[in-house]
């Protein structure tokens, strides 16, 4: 395929994907869930799943394998653009009044899953339908673990938006722990990579690269930028510098987080936090958040839902091991942040909601799902069973979410939120 079919290609599944995302979404928040879930479902939908099935020469020739490698740069674009714009309104004050129950709620969000995750793939470790051959038992609870345990950290950060929760108390506690879960999902993941390889300074660079970034991020770069935007506050020179800065420190930081193994949205997530506040923090986020929810942001969805043949799953035995693997994530996830949350002294009613946003997974359990299958670890049929996890626990957030506060969550953020935060992100 040319370069120019190939563009001619793109055009035509970008206005199918975006067609897709707004009408399912459409439904989606028709029905009481926020947009986010039905661009997630727009994903499996408009692929082998569903459109596959009914009319697979129309797939294949709306989204042919050479298009793929595109639209999986286009979507890291909107999605490094996406969670800079989450760090921008990232309060991080506000965190360190949480720390202790951030700390708490991420503990209990990365152990108790990731030993029932463990617990199933020993328990299934024996099945080459589900782990390829050559995978040892450590390999295969490592990564079970680690899928266990990630958490829908971009779609989190978008339901918290819609819902009204930016800047709020529990807001940023959400974050931080989910932030923290899944930086640690990632540096699991690290260590199974690292074993396949035989080279542990895989995992060593992942988790010391990060760390390093962080530091550098908080105590020398803030700082700088600081100064910085004082510059260009006074010198009012938003367009010229703050806006090219920032996108191209924003890449700088992709690159490097991607490039040590944690994952490119968490440097674009730390960068966002680390920038200056006030002024430039909103000119930023009016110039670049619409073409990035609106535009680039589905992309990302739907190219891991083009990834999923859910139809994989087609016996009771299956079946059987998909309700097991839901109700440990669900009780993993959700119940224990809940109960930790309650331990740090959270009222019910907010533990609830964080057991609820914590337990949705999303689309980063898709990513780190792609790379397992990717590098050998799971096969399809496992990767689809985590699938259907994933997707069930993420519908489910929202409704467990409505149960706790009701329908007047939006009001009551609004009068919690400081008045210097910016507003949600996705207030459409």
């Amino acid at each position: 395929m040319s370069n120019h079919e190939l563009s001619i290609v793109f055009f035509l599944a970008l206005a199918a994907i975006l067609l897709a995302c707004r009408l399912v979404g459409y439904l989606a928040r028709f029905v009481g869930q926020p947009q986010v879930v039905g661009e997630m479902i727009a994903g499996v939908l408009i692929g082998p799943s569903l459109l596959g099935l009914i009319a697979p020469e129309a797939q294949a020739a709306l989204f042919p394998k050479a298009l793929m490698p595109v639209l999986y740069v286009v979507a890291q674009v909107g999605l490094v653009l996406y969670m800079f714009l989450v760090g921008l309104d990232f309060d991080v004050e506000l965190l360190r009044t949480r720390a202790r129950s951030a700390v708490t709620v991420s503990w209990a969000g990365i152990l108790t899953p990731f030993a029932l995750g463990a617990a199933i793939a020993w328990a299934v470790h024996g099945d080459t339908a589900l782990f390829a051959e050559g995978v040892s038992i450590g390999e295969a609870a490592l990564f079970m673990g680690a899928a266990m345990s990630i958490t829908a950290f971009p779609m989190l950060a978008r339901i918290i938006y819609e819902r009204g929760l930016s800047g709020t108390s529990m807001g940023t506690l959400a974050l931080a722990a989910g932030s923290a879960d899944d930086a640690a999902a990632w540096c699991i993941l690290a260590v199974v990579l690292a074993s396949f390889s035989g080279q542990a300074s895989i995992a060593v660079w992942a988790i010391g690269g990060g760390v390093a970034f962080g530091l550098f991020a908080f105590f020398v770069l803030r700082p700088l930028l600081a100064r910085a935007g004082a510059w260009i506050e006074k010198r009012e020179a938003y367009d010229s510098v703050a806006l090219p800065g920032a996108l191209m420190l924003l890449a700088a930081a992709a690159w490097y987080t991607d490039m040590v193994g944690i994952y490119a949205v968490f440097g674009a997530f730390v960068l966002g936090a680390a920038m200056p506040r006030g002024e430039i923090a909103r000119r930023i986020e009016k110039q670049v958040q619409p073409l990035t929810v609106n535009l680039l942001l589905p992309l990302f969805f739907v190219y891991s839902g083009l990834n999923t043949r859910i139809g994989l799953v087609n016996s009771l035995a299956l079946w059987g091991l998909a309700l097991l693997v839901l109700l440990a994530a669900t009780l993993g996830k959700g119940g224990a942040c809940y109960a930790a949350a309650r331990v740090s002294g959270e009222p019910p009613r907010e533990a609830l909601g964080i057991g609820a946003l914590m337990n949705a997974r999303g689309l980063m359990e898709l990513i780190i799902l792609n790379i397992g299958l990717e590098r050998g670890v799971i096969t399809p049929t496992l990767f689809s069973i985590m699938v259907i996890m994933a997707i069930v626990t993420t519908l489910t957030a929202l409704p467990v979410f409505n149960l706790a506060f009701g329908r007047q969550v939006v009001g009551e953020a609004a009068l919690a939120r400081p008045a210097a935060a910016p507003g949600p992100l996705l207030d459409d």
